[in-house]
């Protein structure tokens, strides 16, 4: 069995405009010693992030504890996008994998490149225990294509989490279990996504 453990990052800047560099708040520094603690136990093989300096700081501490070092994987960032998010848009979207807004990518692009790096890692890790920093979009998909019961309102309830750990168990690359230990509510959608 291969056991993936996905870490969505803590609480950003949501104000900074930069996505790459986009820093977490103070709790949310604060909430990813959360994420150390409740891993502490976990005997980890090998360690893998989106690039993304939310997600590289919220693993970071963990990281170390267990002596990985943090590879950076570009395919596990998130989904790239220019205009602003509305309830209805990602309704739609959930709706329709293929849509997307100019200049930005559709859930299917994202799924793709996040589904190709999961894969390689389950084949090439084989029996290993593995952490992985990721985004609430790009792990709703890889969930997704591993259970296509998950969809727009497990993506809803979980969209106010962060930090957010899911483990997931493989055979192979088949799902054979999934279990959530952390959720760390922060508002989001009440903030920051506009109502329609």
């Amino acid at each position: 069995m291969t056991k993936l453990y996905f870490v969505r990052h803590a609480q950003p800047e949501h104000g900074w405009k930069d996505d790459f560099t986009r820093p977490l708040t103070k709790e949310g520094v604060e909430d990813s010693k959360k994420v150390t603690e409740l891993l502490k136990d976990v005997i980890f093989d090998y360690c893998v992030c989106s690039p993304y300096k939310r997600s590289k700081d919220t693993i970071k501490e963990c990281a170390l504890q267990h002596g990985l070092d943090i590879r950076e994987d570009i395919r596990l960032r998130e989904r790239e996008s220019n205009n602003g998010n509305t309830k209805e848009m990602i309704k739609e979207r959930w709706l329709d994998f293929d849509k997307h807004e100019e200049g930005g990518e559709s859930l299917k692009m994202v799924q793709n490149r996040n589904i190709e790096a999961i894969l390689e890692l389950l084949q090439e890790n084989e029996g290993e225990t593995i952490l992985i920093g990721t985004h609430g979009t790009a792990l709703s998909m890889i969930i997704n294509y591993f259970d296509n019961n998950f969809g727009f309102d497990d993506f809803w309830r979980i969209i106010d989490f962060t930090p957010y750990i899911i483990s997931m168990e493989f055979n192979k690359d088949i799902l054979i279990s999934k279990k959530e230990l952390l959720m760390e509510k922060k508002l989001f959608k009440d903030k920051y996504i506009i109502k329609k």
